[in-house]
């Protein structure tokens, strides 16, 4: 049975929808601000606070951004089995609290709370998304998934502009970050994380108690096991302690069997290969979340205001994410009848070429430099830098909204365990790319893209091509009343 099936009405589906996308549009104000400023902000809080040659903060951003992403991949292996116990909703809202605490340790920076905090937020993570995908494919039909898909990306990534646009116009002509501009940008920030979680809460349940009942919490990931069904029965002639041992049961088993759910996956062909595409979108968010508005911010041939191109790029970043998911949640239908293909190719044509004007445009140097006056291969402009910070986010919305729909459709019953095995080889790509970040040139780095761009289109079109044959078989039998073949 699709675990899309539910008692609530297709208003109040759209309802957690738009809630969901505002909820995480303010969490991630936070985070995904802090991410592309977190390297040049602690690079400024090592110098604020070096006294006499003595250093007495040893963080790295990219060493924090990478422990961050190999928690959370990891963690992803656990996280369907939370979310079988807590159920969607309240595990978003365990996985919310987790950011803020994180935002908040910035506020006066400890080597030591930087690194716990990349620990606990990891998890968190972990959590949070496999809540959220699973939400949305209950809140998604095949023919929505789409639809809703590329509504929650964009108003997602509305969260680049807001803190980005505080900080392009806070940090006009500041070179080096001192207190008086982060501890109000991490108030705000943390504040607004907060925020985001507590709206959480008045996401619309799916699960309702019958009259005179004791509710009851269904699986989320397995919501026909026998277990669950056998608790429902028994309900009525139960006691309130055998219900309550049943129930506890039932959790243990669900989380047990949604751990095992996510290891068959794993080992399936059509995830295999979507493992390449998934990975893939984690080492380009690990280059436009953080190392490319590093290198812009560490470019110095731009001027005194390089530090505020950080936030300029972050905002045109965002406007490039929020344009890809408007434009695909609005031809959301024109995605089902033409295949999700062709915008995987449009988003890896325009990766591809955004990767050449970055190679000519920023010096080689820049992502492992604090500032360098180098040149790349022109003298680096400003616009053009501003422009390709548009063309990924567009690029990333690209691949994201897709990798959502597919799963939200393809993996309909087990969408739990599918969307943590999403977040697992992204998060991990994302721990890798952040790891080599800091040792390898642009060059290297932009090479290691371009190989892997071009395996997540081909991955991405093997496994499309056959769910539309499949599809098209299903038909024809259906027509001649031949039973379709069962993959």
């Amino acid at each position: 049975m699709d675990d899309r099936t539910n008692d609530l009405g297709p208003r109040l589906k759209f309802y957690n929808v738009i809630v969901l996308g505002f909820s995480f549009m303010f969490m991630f104000t936070g985070f995904q601000t802090c991410g592309m400023i977190e390297q040049t902000v602690l690079n400024s809080y090592i110098n604020e606070t070096t006294k006499d040659g003595h250093v007495t903060f040893h963080g790295n951003g990219y060493t924090s951004l990478a422990v961050i992403y190999i928690v959370f991949a990891f963690a992803n292996w656990i996280a369907p089995s939370v979310v079988s116990i807590l159920g969607p909703k309240y595990s978003m809202v365990a996985g919310g609290i987790t950011y803020t605490l994180y935002l908040a340790s910035f506020i006066h920076p400890l080597t030591a709370t930087l690194y716990i905090g990349s620990v606990i937020i990891g998890i968190g993570a972990a959590v949070l998304w496999t809540g959220q995908g699973n939400f949305l494919t209950l809140n998604s039909s095949e023919e929505t998934m789409g639809r809703n898909s590329g509504i929650f990306w964009a108003m997602l990534q509305c969260s680049l502009l807001i803190g980005n646009i505080y900080v392009f116009f806070a940090w006009r002509g500041v070179t080096l970050i001192e207190a008086a501009q982060r501890i109000p940008l991490y108030i705000g920030l943390t504040s607004i994380c907060a925020l985001g979680t507590l709206t959480l809460l008045i996401l619309r349940s799916h699960s309702k108690p019958a009259s005179g009942e004791e509710e009851v919490q269904t699986n989320p990931v397995l919501e026909n096991s026998d277990d669950t069904t056998g608790l429902l029965n028994e309900a009525g002639d139960s006691t309130t302690e055998d219900k309550m041992s049943d129930q506890i049961t039932s959790k243990a088993s669900g989380a047990w069997e949604a751990l095992l759910t996510s290891v068959r996956l794993f080992k399936t062909v059509d995830m295999v290969l979507l493992s390449i595409t998934f990975f893939y979108t984690g080492l380009e968010l690990t280059f436009f979340s953080s190392v490319y508005s590093t290198s812009v911010g560490a470019t110095k041939s731009f001027g005194s205001d390089s530090a505020r191109l950080v936030g300029l790029t972050g905002i045109l970043v965002g406007v490039g994410e929020i344009t890809g998911g408007a434009l695909f949640g609005l031809f959301g239908k024109k995605t089902v009848r033409y295949g999700r293909d062709p915008i995987i190719m449009l988003g890896g044509i325009i990766h591809l070429i955004t990767f050449l004007l970055i190679f000519i445009n920023i010096p080689d140097i820049a992502p492992i430099s604090s500032g360098t006056k180098a040149h790349a291969y022109i003298q680096p402009n400003e616009e053009l830098a501003i422009a390709c910070g548009f063309l990924l986010g567009f690029a990333d919305a690209c691949f994201n909204t897709q990798c959502f729909s597919i799963i939200g459709t393809k993996y309909a019953e087990n969408s739990a365990p599918a969307f943590a095995l999403f977040k697992f080889e992204q998060s991990l790509a994302a721990a890798v790319g952040f790891f080599y970040s800091s040792h390898l040139v642009l060059k290297w780095q932009l090479l290691i893209l371009v190989v892997f761009a071009v395996a997540a289109v081909i991955a991405f079109f093997k496994v499309e091509r056959k769910i539309r044959n499949n599809a098209q078989s299903s038909n024809y039998a259906h027509i001649d009343g031949i039973p379709a073949p069962v993959e």
